[in-house]
């Protein structure tokens, strides 16, 4: 698929069928997160990998959506390490920043293999630090279910170009 094509096509998918991902594309998936750039090529960042089988308790209390925890056959967890992560001048941290090209290289190759994701913030940073065995220091950023869509793209609502871009000064 080409790029453009793929950044249009790709959606918050929210219905996930439970047929299992096969190890070849998932591994094509994980390898996007490796290969991200990071600040200063640092790489303070993680993912957790869960299946959801057997799970679905653990990770209702991460998220609350019942499609979470019990649809899609994986979860993943995108963490980072900001003691690890380059600072700029002015001492902001790139952690962050990092972890989140990363996570976003991994759904663009999610949805180029034909797998849905949904980016979520919204979730219990305490229980996500329990249930998928954070140690001191690393923090969880991002969730994403993976698996393959059970519903199709809406429609995509964004501002008009001309209230985003900025070609000179804001």
């Amino acid at each position: 698929m080409q790029f453009d094509e793929l950044v249009r096509r790709r959606y918050s998918v929210r219905s996930y069928r439970s047929t299992p991902i096969p190890d070849d594309v998932l591994e094509r998936v994980l390898d996007a997160f490796v290969i991200a750039p990071t600040a200063a090529n640092r790489q303070p960042i993680g993912l957790v990998v869960v299946e959801t089988e057997g799970r679905e308790q653990d990770l209702h209390r991460v998220y609350h959506a019942e499609w979470f925890a019990k649809q899609p056959p994986l979860v993943v967890c995108a963490c980072a390490v900001p003691e690890a992560a380059w600072r700029r001048r002015d001492g902001k941290n790139y952690a962050d920043v990092d972890c989140t090209i990363a996570m976003d290289h991994l759904i663009l190759a999610a949805a180029n293999e034909g797998l849905g994701t949904c980016w979520i913030g919204a979730f219990d940073p305490v229980a996500a630090r329990e249930v998928f065995g954070l140690p001191e220091g690393v923090e969880p950023i991002v969730l994403t279910p993976l698996g393959y869509p059970a519903d199709s793209a809406p429609a995509k609502l964004r501002k008009p170009k001309e209230q985003l871009i900025h070609r000179g000064r804001w």
